[in-house]
């Protein structure tokens, strides 16, 4: 069977130059930048983004999580640690993470060292969630194969008879966060001649680099 050819998916992409004396000093700074710009531009989640994570063996995978907060100490997103990236995480705390911002032309990249919260921050926004939410995360034991959806919707009605108001903080979830070494900003330019800037922690701060495209 031939390969199925997306050259007709050719663009071209064209954007404000990304220079070194533009960027803030650390990252985090500039992240807000963007991410406001992100915000102004009416893209629809913003705060989705790619984390790739690997086993222990070096197997790794990729899903869309939404970040929940950042701040100078990292990245924050919540999930079942049963499931595939939490089972990842515990065995390599190590993680990637993209944000994917394709009509505006740029994308961010943050690799670095991954910790759980504490059990007092997850339980926070635990219950700052719809009460929905909360019943799902617990009839969902999250990567783990079910036999059918009715199964499922047994199990959430279930446990929201069992809990018709507050609904306790599930020992298996929580929060995460990525504690970033490398933040790297991209943004598009014509004929593939794309900007590239990398900030490279280097204790007590950032080392600002820009990469070939």
């Amino acid at each position: 069977m031939d390969a199925t050819s997306l050259a007709g998916l050719r663009r071209t992409y064209e954007g404000r130059p990304l220079l070194e004396t533009d960027v803030a000093a650390d990252p985090i700074t500039q992240f807000t930048r963007w991410f406001e710009e992100a915000l102004e531009a009416g893209l629809p989640e913003p705060n989705a983004m790619v984390v790739a994570t690997a086993s222990a063996g070096g197997r790794p995978s990729a899903r869309t999580v939404l970040l929940k907060g950042y701040d100078e100490h990292g990245f924050v997103f919540f999930t079942n640690y049963e499931s595939r990236k939490g089972r990842d995480l515990a065995e390599n705390a190590r993680a990637s993470l993209l944000f994917p911002w394709h009509p505006i032309r740029r994308q961010v990249r943050v690799e670095g060292s991954v910790a759980r919260l504490a059990h007092e921050e997850s339980a926070a926004y635990f219950n700052s969630r719809p009460y929905g939410s909360r019943i799902a995360a617990w009839a969902s034991r999250q990567s783990a194969v079910v036999r059918s959806r009715e199964e499922l919707d047994a199990r959430y009605a279930e446990l929201a008879a069992r809990w018709p108001e507050e609904p306790p903080v599930p020992d298996f979830w929580g929060g995460f966060r990525v504690v970033p070494t490398e933040v790297e900003f991209w943004q598009g330019q014509l004929e593939r001649m794309h900007d590239r800037l990398r900030y490279r922690r280097v204790h007590p701060g950032w080392v600002l680099e820009r990469l070939a495209p």
